[in-house]
């Protein structure tokens, strides 16, 4: 039987010296392995373990929630928000009434990376907005997740240099491998009709698009926030609003983003 990877993250209820080794000694003696420990957040640990038995898994579930010291918060198939949290050492802040809805902070921009790295990893079509307001960084960390994930990326519009408008694109940036990378205030509110006829075949094609300022794309398009897959939200600090009051069809802030 193959070893299957499993999820284990508890909570400390009183931190005492030996805590860890007992619980490793634990993970031993039932033959399972440790892959990755780390503190996920405030007196909780976040554990990749592999076993090759489901038996074993359930075995350890039960004492684990015998012990006083402990308490189990999950044990499960890792989810991908599990990986990151245990590499990062903190779990991504997620909307629990808006499932789709994830938020950052600028200090966490490796993490965010990180996510949307796995995200642009995954075939076929899939939508990605991100909010933020201008220089905070969205559109580097869309790149460097590019990067990361060793696809390819074609801007349709940005602001990252300069004003980027694209009416074509060559022929070998038409790719489902492709990152497509779209400013949603430059492409409906300042480019011209042949811009916004690629920007509809783009989005017809089984590949990643990543929309900027999607807020403004939705308002401008008969798109919906519903259409999207993911919505991520980026702020310099916590607590900021992410406003558009400055958003003109002729120059704004958010014209250097």
């Amino acid at each position: 039987m193959e070893e299957k990877e499993w999820y284990l993250e508890y909570q400390i209820n009183k931190n005492r010296p030996g805590l860890l080794g007992e619980i490793a000694s634990l993970l031993g003696m039932l033959r399972i392995n440790i892959i990755t420990i780390n503190g996920v957040e405030h007196q909780r640990r976040g554990m990749l373990i592999k076993s090759q038995s489901d038996e074993a898994i359930m075995r350890l579930k039960y004492i684990l929630e015998t012990m006083d010291f402990i308490q189990l918060r999950k044990i499960r198939e890792p989810k991908l928000r599990d990986l990151l949290a245990v590499r990062h050492g903190k779990y991504i802040d997620r909307d629990e009434d808006e499932k789709k809805l994830f938020r950052f902070v600028r200090d966490e921009l490796g993490l965010l990376v990180d996510f949307m790295a796995e995200l642009f990893k995954k075939e076929g079509h899939r939508l990605i907005g991100i909010r933020g307001m201008p220089r905070v960084g969205k559109t580097e960390s869309v790149v460097a997740a590019s990067v990361c994930a060793s696809k390819r990326w074609s801007f349709l519009s940005s602001t990252l240099l300069r004003q980027t408008i694209r009416s074509q694109l060559a022929d070998d940036e038409l790719s489902e491998n492709h990152i497509y990378i779209i400013d949603g205030i430059v492409s409906t509110m300042r480019a011209s009709e042949r811009h916004q006829m690629l920007v509809n075949e783009i989005m017809r094609l089984s590949a990643t698009k990543v929309i900027e300022h999607p807020d403004i794309f939705v308002r401008e398009t008969e798109y919906t926030l519903d259409d999207f897959d993911y919505i991520i939200e980026l702020r310099s600090e916590e607590g900021e609003k992410i406003t558009y009051e400055a958003v003109e069809s002729g120059f704004s802030s958010f014209d250097i983003s």
